[in-house]
């Protein structure tokens, strides 16, 4: 199971208001399991947990496989849950180079024009032997109407109908709403398959629903062994949510005590995207009433000669989440060098594990004593169950968390007026 230590955190929190925190912590975990507090109809992602629906992972298991084995280039089409959650696992657990299957690009992320027109144009391009690319894309979007997602869908829908005329229905794969909305409409029009995000089920909510689960299956991961990682993770906290309840409070408490950043750092590379995830999932739901505690995300060591001068003596306005990985999954060491000219011999024989574990102990006990309280979560090893087990650690915490603040961690209004500002200057 996942590990959370808040020990040396906690040396910077009076007991009072540790206390006080945690009961309201307490209350926050009641609320979400008699779903009592505000957007509680938006807790389908603890039912999904609760009754698998195993069918449904076979079905989405299949089709991940037949794209697989067809594929040279898979895009994910959508923007904030619609992606980030599929990016985060499957950046930690696939091959930084190379791979067996299809090229996972991704696109209606945002906006850039050339980003887009060179994805167009690198898509047209024919492989090596001549034959064009075979495409597959998978739109992500309850509406079918966000701006950044239809944009990219239109022009990938028009590339893949010239490329396959009336076959294209054949490689285009709809995530949406289960009635309504735009993409329904095409649905009926062209034939698409059509997967359905589940009504009660927020975007940023959404990783182990058919939004997550697809584009994870494709990528060749197996998605039964991370569901029910989570699965394992829901029975366990419904019995004991100790460590859950003692993180809440404490972020409760740092909050009240004037902090107001939260990096989610990890010194593993293959995580950076995994913090993306968190960076929304906490973002968009505490971030309201003016209240939360802002997150974002640094990758150790390389941001420690970046932002590591801020963290470690800037304004005392923060806090860090460590993510780490106890049991080493490269075996490289360093070798001894004749000569030694580059002064490197007296690491001869270590690996890069455990120099990595060095420089994360180092950088933990310097951070402390620069006055930064240090939250560590630590997964026994980087695999399917551990990543289910870490997605749903993550769901439930901030679920706590957020009600404990008094605030909706469902709903996210803020977001909405930045689209109506954009849609009244571009005048729709």
């Amino acid at each position: 199971m996942i590990n959370c230590d808040i020990s040396i955190a906690r040396k910077f929190i009076q007991d009072d208001e540790y206390l006080k925190a945690r009961k309201k912590a307490d209350t926050a975990l009641d609320h979400l399991k008699n779903k009592t507090g505000p957007g509680s109809e938006w807790l389908g992602w603890r039912d999904l947990l609760a009754d698998p629906n195993d069918a449904e992972l076979e079905k989405i298991g299949s089709l991940g496989e037949e794209i697989r084995a067809k594929a040279d280039v898979f895009i994910v089409c959508g923007i904030g849950g619609s992606y980030l959650g599929a990016k985060a696992v499957i950046d930690a657990l696939s091959p930084h180079f190379g791979s067996n299957g299809p090229e996972i690009l991704y696109a209606g992320h945002h906006i850039g024009g050339k980003y887009l027109e060179q994805l167009l144009n690198y898509l047209k391009q024919p492989k090596e032997n001549g034959e064009p690319k075979r495409i597959y894309v998978n739109v992500i979007s309850k509406s079918g109407s966000t701006l950044e997602t239809a944009l990219a869908f239109r022009m990938l829908r028009e590339l893949l109908e010239e490329m396959y005329g009336e076959g294209a229905s054949e490689h285009i794969i709809c995530t949406t709403s289960k009635e309504g909305g735009l993409l329904n409409k095409l649905i009926e029009q062209k034939g698409y398959r059509k997967f359905i995000i589940p009504d009660n089920v927020g975007g940023r909510y959404s990783v182990l629903t058919p939004v997550g689960l697809l584009p994870i299956a494709v990528a060749g991961i197996d998605i039964r062994t991370l569901f029910y990682g989570a699965v394992s993770a829901y029975n366990s906290y419904e019995e004991n949510a100790e460590d859950l309840l003692e993180y809440a409070a404490l972020r409760n408490a740092i909050h009240e005590s004037g902090k107001t950043i939260d990096v989610f750092a990890t010194f593993e590379p293959e995580l950076t995207s995994l913090g993306g995830w968190i960076q929304q999932l906490l973002g968009e739901s505490e971030g309201k009433e003016g209240k939360g505690i802002f997150p974002t995300v640094a990758t150790f060591s390389t941001d420690l000669h970046s932002i590591g001068q801020f963290i470690q003596q800037g304004k005392r306005s923060l806090m860090e989440t460590f993510i780490i990985v106890e049991k080493p999954f490269s075996k490289l060491q360093v070798n001894k060098l004749e000569g030694n000219d580059d002064e490197l011999n007296y690491l001869a024989g270590k690996s890069f594990h455990e120099i990595n574990t060095k420089a994360r102990e180092g950088t933990t006990e310097a951070h402390s004593e620069g006055d930064v309280p240090i939250v560590r979560v630590s997964l026994p090893a980087l695999n399917e169950e551990n990543i289910g087990q870490l997605i749903y650690f993550f769901e439930l915490l901030t679920g706590i968390f957020v009600y404990s603040l008094e605030v909706n961690p469902f709903n996210q209004p803020g977001v909405e007026d930045y689209k109506k500002a954009m849609y009244r200057l571009l005048g729709k």
